[in-house]
């Protein structure tokens, strides 16, 4: 099974641009109507336009547009450092919810909030204390 995420997006071309900068890698398919960049562990980030979808699925979904600014998903990426990752994130306009800090469930992970309003997490697993 391979998963694929999709985040619905007012601006495709921004968006790409963001997720290119913030992941430092480019997109394996950039079309108009969607762009994927391939993830570590064989997932793929899709940036689909709002309106594809709704051009889609029609009425059958509700528009993604009138939710603009409320966030409709979480990212959450495990990455070997993530201060690198929110520090590029947020030079490419993406706003700290949460700085990175260690958390309850043993990462430690930092919140942020993309251009379109999905919280976009990057975690890193604890370093291990012994070394």
């Amino acid at each position: 099974m391979k998963a694929h995420f999709i985040l619905y997006v007012r601006d495709q071309r921004r968006s790409t641009e963001f997720y290119t900068g913030v992941l430092a890698a480019s997109p394996q398919l950039d079309v108009p109507g969607m762009t994927e960049f391939a993830l570590p562990g064989g997932s793929v980030l899709g940036l689909m336009p709002e309106a594809g979808i709704v051009s889609l699925l029609g009425s059958a979904l509700p528009d993604p547009r009138l939710a603009d600014g409320v966030p409709r998903s979480e990212l959450y990426l495990v990455v070997p450092e993530a201060a690198p990752f929110i520090a590029r994130a947020t030079t490419l306009g993406a706003r700290v919810l949460s700085p990175l800090q260690p958390r309850d469930w043993g990462h430690s992970a930092g919140y942020l909030l993309d251009p379109d309003g999905h919280v976009l997490a990057f975690a890193e697993q604890p370093r291990n204390r012994d070394s």
